[in-house]
């Protein structure tokens, strides 16, 4: 129990960052219906005519798909805010974000205003992109190299926990009615307040306080008031080693992390096997999974019901993951993750071209799904999170977050677009393009990225310089290295 205020300042973190990216996410299911009815009642009333079936359908597609517009605006500003104000101030600047976004939704029905509903998404949006990245940067900045695996990744279980939770309050014993959609849509407010008023009795991150602004007796404090430990020897000896290494040197921008060579092997592990986390395939499962349950039998009324089912065992899987990760350590964890995936994949497609031949083939498949729920939660899903903050120090970690979060909504965007293109295109067999995806992560996880369990982040850098100046003693390059951020 040393640690418990810094567990106390993980879920805070957590309930207002990570949270509302799983609840904003699968809380648009139950709404569905209700929010094309009202788009179709206002239309009716400002033009006297029906809305038109794709012109409803186009307005809804939007609604679902500014939220990562409005992801990927907040992913960019989370390089500059929490380095000009701080990690802190950022996030009480972002909790305000989803309280108007909220407010815009409880009175789009009053309005009669369709379009505040798209603002209030694209400011979800922004929160939730801001929220992953300060999330991440403020809990690795305050925790001890032997717990940072395990805090960072609790951030993937406030997204399960965010899912299973939007799909509860969906359901239309709870808040999936016609006359309750705009509280369901607003509810993404109460984590704001929340982390708002909890969030102001922390200190600033300990690591921002030391190398950023150069508060000594501040950041000692910090980690004093955090961690319960007079003796912080070693962990002030760690930050001062990155704040003396050529202190006074501009902060680097996105294109200095994306053309340095000195963290070339860093973006490559960052953008690959964790940003790109929605190449996978885990949404083509949860799209196929409704199918495969319809053929074994289950009702129509059911479906929301196994739905949180599996949203369930992700979140199980994920907290398992989380007792493992600094034990087992983040590569064997992905690596071998990815691999399971690419089999149990493989395997589903061949299943699924057959089902047909026996009447149990189905509940294979269903058992196929949740195996790959699993795997995802106990390796893919939870390292994503936790990893990209082992990889950068002080002066590359906000900028390296910007590409990480730009790829990740990027990446979002692009599936949620096209894939209905390609299921319809190459029906089952579009799970091949994702066990390449998982096929070569693992690979490049196995065979190229070194392990960063246990490491301080000056011992990491060493490990990945062996890969960045390969068969090169000497890199003028290197005097680049900066760890101090600064404007």
């Amino acid at each position: 129990m040393q640690y418990w205020r810094l567990y106390l300042l993980t879920l805070v973190l957590g309930i207002g960052g990570s949270f509302q990216y799983g609840m904003q996410v699968s809380i648009m299911s139950s709404p569905a219906e209700h929010i094309q009815s009202f788009v179709n009642q206002t239309w009716l009333g400002r033009y006297e005519v029906p809305v038109d079936d794709s012109t409803n359908m186009l307005i809804w597609s939007f609604i679902v798909s500014v939220f990562s517009l409005g992801g990927w605006v907040g992913a960019i500003h989370s390089g500059s805010l929490p380095v000009t104000y701080g990690r802190k101030k950022a996030l009480l600047f972002n909790n305000i974000v989803a309280l108007v976004a909220a407010l815009l939704m409880i009175f789009s029905l009053m309005a009669k205003s369709f379009e505040m509903i798209l603002l209030g998404r694209f400011l979800y949006g922004y929160n939730v992109g801001m929220g992953l990245s300060v999330h991440l940067m403020y809990l690795g900045e305050s925790s001890p190299k032997k717990l940072r695996g395990f805090l960072t990744l609790t951030s993937s279980i406030f997204i399960g926990l965010g899912k299973v939770m939007g799909q509860i309050v969906g359901i239309k014993e709870v808040m999936g009615t016609d006359d309750m959609w705009p509280w369901l849509m607003a509810l993404g407010g109460l984590p704001a307040i929340i982390q708002f008023v909890t969030l102001l009795f922390f200190p600033e991150a300990p690591r921002y306080l030391y190398i950023d602004k150069g508060d000594t007796e501040g950041s000692k404090k910090a980690l004093q008031w955090l961690w319960q430990e007079d003796d912080l020897k070693m962990e002030m000896d760690d930050m001062e080693k990155e704040r003396e290494s050529m202190q006074g040197q501009k902060s680097k921008t996105v294109w200095d992390v994306l053309t340095s060579r000195c963290v070339r092997w860093q973006v490559l592990a960052l953008v690959i096997p964790c940003a790109c986390v929605q190449f996978c395939g885990i949404n083509a499962i949860y799209f196929y999974a409704f199918d495969i349950f319809r053929e074994s039998g289950v009702a129509e009324d059911n479906m929301h019901y196994l739905s949180i089912g599996i949203g369930a065992t992700e979140l199980i899987s994920i907290s398992l993951c989380s007792l493992l990760i600094d034990r087992a350590g983040r590569k064997m964890l992905m690596g071998y993750g990815y691999l399971l995936m690419g089999v149990i994949m493989s395997i589903l497609v061949v299943m699924l071209s057959i089902k047909d031949l026996f009447s149990w083939f189905p509940y294979v498949n269903i058992a196929l799904i949740f195996s790959v729920i699993c795997v995802y939660g106990l390796g893919p899903s939870g390292v994503s999170m936790a990893l990209p903050a082992d990889l950068f120090l002080q002066a590359w970690r906000p900028s390296a977050y910007v590409i990480s979060g730009s790829v990740n909504w990027l990446g979002l965007f692009l599936i949620g677009m096209f894939f209905p293109y390609i299921v319809d295109a190459l029906g089952q067999f579009c799970f091949l393009v994702f066990v390449a995806y998982c096929m070569f992560s693992s690979a490049f996880m196995l065979c190229f990225i070194p392990e960063t369990k246990g490491k301080c982040m000056v011992e990491i850098m060493e490990d990945f310089n062996k890969l960045n100046y390969k068969n090169r003693e000497t890199d003028t390059e290197k005097a680049d290295f900066v760890l101090e951020t600064t404007f």
